[in-house]
C-alpha cells in the first residue's frame, strides 16, 4: 500500500490520483519498501529455534511417560 510521509497515511491505490499523487497534500508517493534480507533471516532462525524446542518438548514428554 503506498504511504505519504507528509500526511502520515497509507492509502489504497484505487483513492490516489493519476500519477501517484497523494488525494489529500498532491505528493507523489510510492510503494512501501520491502522488509530487508536479514529481518526475513531473523525470522526463519525464530521460526527454526522454536520449531526446535517443540521437537525437544515432545521428546521429554515422551521420555518421561515411557
Amino acid at each position: 500500500m503506498p504511504w505519504c510521509d507528509e500526511c502520515a497515511r497509507f492509502f489504497n491505490p484505487t483513492s490516489m490520483g493519476r500519477g501517484g499523487e497523494c488525494p489529500t497534500c498532491g505528493r507523489v508517493i510510492g510503494k512501501v519498501e520491502k522488509a530487508p534480507w536479514h529481518f526475513k533471516m531473523l525470522a526463519g532462525a525464530a521460526g527454526l529455534y522454536l520449531l526446535w524446542r517443540a521437537v525437544q518438548g515432545v521428546v521429554w514428554v515422551a521420555h518421561r511417560l515411557g
